[in-house]
């Protein structure tokens, strides 16, 4: 063979053996398909398909034909005997439900594909609505205006704080649950909701209609106090919450910032990554939290060395969970700042959300926090530097002052003497 007919020789080959490659793993992934199915058909098990391995999951534990047949069983009987009319979808949503619901664990739980929409808005923070923030008494069902957000079509339209919804277009306010009513509020964006409202404090019923527009709700309130002490209340960790905290920090700076609270007091928690980039502009270099999955795979989230070198308090209680309590047990490991209040809820979890195809989604435990010396806080909560059970000693007739509140009040001669 001369050097040319080598040469053809070799270039011919690569193409060729790519060629049985490509063919080799068609072929598998065919036989894979069609076995798995098989597997199947014949077991009743199925093949979970993880980024590390290949896990067998038993079916004929939970859906096997013993419990299909029991539950076309009862079904039957539902239709010889049940005096009312049903809906079909709205079993099999409830079959979804209550597979979560067996697990036993408060956090895990099946969304419709309606509640998943709900939980997109509540952790993203935007929606086409009016911007106001509403209460439902459990036992009267009345509807009450409990926060008015600025710059919003609610604050536009004149909607006061303590107003009562009595009707949103045609539907009584007192005849649904508020997650249904906020549906009806809520539309395409520049279209109105008529509102009939009650207003408590002058004895009048008002109409009003409101505009529809994309709010975005806050989750971050700021403002200055005496002795140049900046306050900061995060009110959630939703996945801007990050982005308002930054801004209320450079303002208070601008404003000659000497110390600041940071209020999480009833702050049920978020979203990790919203948390840590606020940590990542508190704390100096090093981790902030981690956490560990089933596996015992580790996943650390880290701050640079870029920091806030100003004395800090944090105002904590027993509605501080999740990633309120990532933020107060980094501030405490790190010893960066005093913790004023009561101890925190004691939810050392993660979880994850994974969509479905079908728009629906389910939300499971997915992990384990620890903070950044390693300790584990699920069902023990932290411990404040300072106990203080929540005071008001302000008149009930009127709105909140926080001069009025002990726990803040505290945190400011905390923060004074440190100033001094």
């Amino acid at each position: 063979m001369d050097q040319l007919e080598e040469k053809k020789y070799r270039s011919g080959f690569a193409p060729g053996f790519l060629a049985g490659i490509l063919s080799g793993v068609l072929i598998f992934a065919i036989l894979f398909v069609v076995g798995g199915k098989l597997y199947i058909a014949k077991t009743g098990n199925y093949l979970i398909v993880g980024p590390d391995k290949v896990s067998k999951a038993s079916g004929d534990e939970i859906l096997n034909k013993e419990v299909a047949d029991k539950i076309q069983n009862l079904m039957a009987y539902v239709d010889l005997y049940y005096n009312d009319e049903y809906d079909k979808e709205d079993i099999r949503e409830a079959i979804y439900k209550g597979t979560l619901d067996g697990l036993g664990d408060p956090y895990s739980t099946y969304y419709t594909a309606d509640k998943y929409k709900d939980l997109q808005i509540s952790t993203q923070g935007n929606y086409y609505g009016i911007g106001a923030g509403l209460l439902q008494n459990s036992q009267t069902m009345e509807v009450t205006v409990s926060k008015v957000y600025d710059k919003t079509p609610a604050q536009e339209a004149g909607i006061l704080e303590g107003d009562q919804i009595v009707q949103v277009n045609q539907y009584q306010a007192t005849e649904m649950e508020l997650s249904e009513l906020v549906k009806k509020i809520r539309g395409k964006e520049g279209t109105k909701v008529h509102l009939t409202i009650f207003r408590k404090s002058s004895e009048e019923t008002l109409e009003m209609d409101v505009e529809r527009r994309n709010v975005t709700l806050p989750s971050v309130d700021s403002e200055m106090l005496a002795e140049n002490i900046g306050y900061i209340q995060i009110s959630e960790f939703q996945s801007n919450t990050a982005e308002q905290f930054h801004q209320a920090l450079e303002d208070l700076q601008e404003k000659g910032m000497k110390a600041l609270i940071v209020d999480v007091r009833n702050n049920p928690g978020g979203v990790i990554q919203s948390v840590v980039s606020i940590l990542d502009e508190i704390l100096p270099e090093g981790t902030v939290v981690y956490t560990e999955d089933k596996y015992g795979r580790r996943e650390t989230y880290t701050s640079d060395a870029d920091c806030m070198e100003l004395p800090l308090a944090v105002l904590v209680d027993a509605n501080s969970a999740s990633a309120s309590e990532i933020f107060a047990g980094a501030i405490k490991d790190y010893d960066y700042g005093t913790l004023i209040g009561t101890k925190t809820f004691g939810k050392g979890i993660v979880q994850t959300v994974f969509p479905l195809e079908d728009g629906s989604a389910v939300k499971l435990t997915t992990a384990k926090y620890y903070t950044p010396k390693g300790n584990y806080i699920h069902k023990i909560g932290i411990e404040p530097d300072i106990e203080l059970e929540y005071q008001y000693s302000g008149p009930e007739d009127e709105p909140y002052s926080m001069k009025y509140d002990n726990q803040l009040q505290k945190a400011v001669s905390v923060l004074e003497e440190e100033i001094r």
